[in-house]
């Protein structure tokens, strides 16, 4: 399963704020908006706050470029699905910028896409613990729960998620869908449970 997500909590795509920085003749917006298209809609955190650095204006200015930089390319590689890339960049962003919770959730779904529950549970725990309110971040946590076999920890996670995001978050019906088939594999709903809505796609 894959995901989208803007800054904090808001779960809309929003590439208008990304910069514009040429790659082989194409910009990271270009880039960007070309693998949301061709990729659907992903819930990976994109346009984090500035960082907090604290090095001289000039070093500060140039740390700064390239935390957008590598943090946009992790983007751009989570909806191309190049998830190995992607960590590599992410991996970057972090010594940058270690407390920086929409990097440890796209580091999760980095570990999620490549198959890694136990280090995907861990980083979207730090998510968690730096930004409690980081909706998606409760999100991928059930998804890597439920990779590693914890459905009722899961559950939990994905109780969560419901409870902060928006009501008119597109992924609610996901979410749903989801509490409802771990329910039904732990034994929790009768034969003649009719299951939620299938979601729509968008």
């Amino acid at each position: 399963m894959t995901f989208q997500t803007g800054a904090g909590n808001d779960l809309r795509p929003e590439t208008d704020r990304l910069p514009r920085r040429a790659w082989g003749g194409w910009t990271w917006r270009r880039m960007l908006a070309l693998a949301v298209l061709a990729g659907g809609a992903l819930l990976v955190a994109q346009s984090p706050p500035p960082p907090a650095l604290e090095p001289t204006n000039h070093s500060k200015e140039k740390s700064a470029a390239e935390l957008r930089q590598r943090f946009d390319q992790a983007v751009v590689m989570l909806h191309a699905k190049e998830y190995d890339h992607a960590a590599a960049a992410l991996q970057r962003v972090l010594q940058l910028a270690p407390r920086m919770p929409e990097a440890h959730v796209n580091m999760g779904f980095a570990m999620l896409g490549l198959q890694r529950g136990g280090e995907a549970v861990v980083a979207f725990e730090r998510a968690i613990d730096l930004q409690s309110t980081q909706a998606n971040a409760y999100y991928g946590l059930a998804m890597a729960l439920e990779l590693q076999g914890d459905l009722p920890a899961a559950l939990g996670a994905m109780r969560s998620y419901l409870h902060l995001s928006s009501k008119d978050e597109r992924f609610h019906a996901k979410a749903r869908a989801a509490l409802w088939e771990w329910e039904q594999r732990l034994g929790r709903h009768g034969p003649a449970t009719t299951p939620p809505p299938a979601p729509s796609p968008r």
